[in-house]
């Protein structure tokens, strides 16, 4: 059987698809043309917000990490010891001294609500479930905002997704959905990668290269409205992507300080369950991605499924979060960025306050926490709090759609627009119920 043209590979492993697609998918956001067409408009961006949201796959327990109780049952406050931190009369669990020593900057949401009893990313990712983001088709949070703001950097993705393919596959990201491909996250590994690294594509190989996709664009414009005036510099423009070593550079960790990267712990790309990996390298990357001028990057980190072994896990697993974790929010402001990123820690629920019979806990929808830092937010603040039992908010609950407006808050995006689907009708972002939490501004 004669291989599809689709996956065809050049010498150098890129496939004659993710080539085509260099100004969509590729690029995680607008279409590069689109991007330079804009700009050409005198389109310009006076600040560059962004946002690193970290997903913790699995559902990380409440009760023993930011929501401790002490004074409850033993079949309920479990095994750690709380400890205080460097706010008064706010403690956390016992394997977290490096959060602890850093809760001056983050923002502990404790009363997390409306979140649904499933394993997915799609609450956290696009404010909705996974039967919703299905059926409707909605989109990840990162293509909004590429469709809205498109690039800061003409070089640099809008939007990049640091997730990795996980066996669970509702843990993975949703897509761009009714948004269309060319809004996707640029995926850091495969052939997107490889269109990045300078390494991947010989000099003298570009001018092939680029008239296939010239006669790519011309039968593609064919069958859509008719021809763009102008495109041919503009798509001059899109390959000095290609030949621009920007993101390449902020993917290498290797030209980090040592200390900075062992600050942050290393960690490992060996997937955890069926979920993620605790690979803090892609904390530090994230870091790197926003700087260099990424809006959006998102981390899939670790396995929180604990329905077994709950606090053995934790205790294998809980050092190296509380490690990763306070290095990125402690590097975010030592860096001067606090202002302008917002770092977003959660999953898409938390845990049964009663340990079950295998020394775990099962899934918990009710309630949840969530850390929030940098932003320019009012952080330093423990908001909400839950009953006795950890098992229902007692006062500020807080739904989980309005994290995601205060991160469109935060990114200077009205949470209420409209958006135009692909039909020409007018979508808004997120429910107008919705709002950013209040007291963080």
């Amino acid at each position: 059987m004669r291989p599809s043209h689709d996956r065809v590979r050049y010498c150098d492993g890129v496939t004659r698809r993710s080539f085509l697609r260099i100004g969509g998918l590729a690029m995680g956001g607008l279409a590069l043309p689109q991007i330079l067409q804009s700009e050409a408009r005198g389109a310009s961006y006076r600040s560059h917000k962004s946002v690193i949201m970290v997903y913790l796959t699995g559902g990380l327990s409440h009760q023993d990490t930011f929501d401790l109780k002490p004074h409850a049952p033993a079949e309920i406050r479990g095994e750690f010891k709380p400890i205080a931190t460097r706010l008064p009369g706010v403690q956390v669990g016992e394997l977290l001294p490096k959060t602890a020593a850093i809760m001056d900057k983050l923002a502990v949401i404790r009363s997390i609500v409306g979140l649904r009893d499933e394993h997915s990313s799609f609450q956290s990712t696009t404010g909705f479930t996974m039967s919703e983001t299905e059926r409707e088709r909605k989109p990840h949070f990162g293509s909004m905002v590429a469709r809205v703001q498109g690039a800061f950097d003409p070089v640099v993705p809008p939007f990049i997704d640091l997730f990795p393919t996980m066996q669970h596959k509702p843990y993975n990201s949703p897509g761009p959905g009714w948004l269309g491909s060319s809004y996707a996250g640029a995926r850091m590994a495969g052939d997107d990668l490889a269109l990045f690294r300078q390494t991947a594509v010989a000099p003298d190989r570009f001018a092939g290269r680029k008239r296939l996709l010239v006669q790519f664009d011309q039968l593609r414009r064919g069958l859509d409205a008719g021809p763009v005036e102008g495109l041919n510099s503009f798509y001059q423009s899109a390959f000095d992507v290609l030949t621009s070593d920007k993101v390449a550079k902020a993917l290498d960790i290797e030209r980090e300080d040592p200390r900075v990267r062992d600050r942050y712990g290393i960690g490992s790309p060996k997937h955890l369950g069926d979920g993620a990996p605790m690979w803090n390298d892609q904390l530090l990357i994230a870091r790197r991605l926003v700087e260099a001028g990424a809006r959006v990057v998102t981390v899939a980190y670790g396995f929180w499924d604990t329905h077994g072994n709950n606090f053995a896990h934790l205790r294998n697993h809980l050092p190296l979060f509380d490690t990763g974790v306070s290095a990125l929010v402690e590097d975010i402001y030592a860096r001067g960025l606090d202002n302008d990123v917002t770092v977003v820690v959660w999953g898409e629920f938390g845990r049964t306050p009663k340990i079950n019979k295998d020394a775990g806990r099962d899934h918990w929808a009710p309630v949840n926490s969530a850390l929030l830092a940098g932003g320019g937010m009012k952080v330093g603040q423990v908001i909400g709090s839950t009953d006795n039992l950890g098992a229902r908010a007692a006062s500020r609950p807080t739904h989980y759609l309005d994290v995601l407006a205060t991160i469109y808050h935060n990114l200077g995006i009205d949470p209420h627009a409209f958006i135009q689907d692909r039909s020409n009708r007018p979508v808004m972002i997120l429910p107008p119920t919705t709002q950013p939490i209040e007291g963080l501004f």
